[in-house]
């Protein structure tokens, strides 16, 4: 048995926090356009397996989602169709043959408003937590500008006020960054 690979729970219309990680933890999606690239994939594969997507974060070597499935089932299709066309075209881009670049995903059924609340603000402050920026606006390949614009600063702080982050981490989430220099995102 492989005691690394946890268990996964697929329920119908249920919301997930999930979390994935690239092999080893190595920050392969580190230029702009490879995260524009996954960014793509990510709405792109979510639409054709009806999934919505409430919020999500891309970084370098992991990203977070929190999204709701009408059907359990579809969401091992979904992550089986993203992390291999990601790692396809990843993998061509860099002529890499077939090495792996997922590890794996970890989900978590969503308990109530208030764990969907405090991990809709976890993963809007993941790129500050783990270095990739300094204001969370200045992270594109997140939800967090899109509810910025739509909502405005008020309700994002009101948000962030009524729904604390409180020394929450994950085991999965523990994640060893490069951050990037000056040039990074040019």
């Amino acid at each position: 048995m492989d005691t690394h690979r946890p268990p996964h729970v697929y329920l119908d219309d249920r919301r997930y926090f999930i979390t994935a990680g690239t092999f080893r933890k190595k920050c392969l999606w580190n230029t702009k356009a490879k995260l524009q690239r996954l960014r793509f994939l990510l709405c792109e594969i979510s639409g054709r397996y009806n999934i919505d997507l409430y919020a999500w974060i891309i970084l370098p070597n992991h990203y977070h989602l929190l999204l709701r499935t009408s059907r359990g089932e579809e969401l091992v299709k979904f992550f089986r169709k993203l992390h291999s066309d990601s790692a396809s075209y990843l993998n061509r881009l860099e002529d890499a043959g077939s090495r792996r670049v997922w590890y794996q995903y970890w989900d978590r059924c969503i308990r109530n408003e208030k764990d969907f609340w405090v991990r809709f603000n976890y993963i809007h402050q993941n790129a500050l937590k783990h270095g990739w920026a300094k204001k969370m606006e200045d992270y594109e390949f997140s939800t967090y500008k899109e509810y910025l614009d739509k909502n405005g600063p008020e309700w994002m702080g009101d948000c962030f006020t009524r729904y604390p982050i409180l020394d929450f981490t994950t085991g999965e989430d523990n994640f060893q960054d490069e951050p990037s220099d000056s040039n990074f995102w040019e």
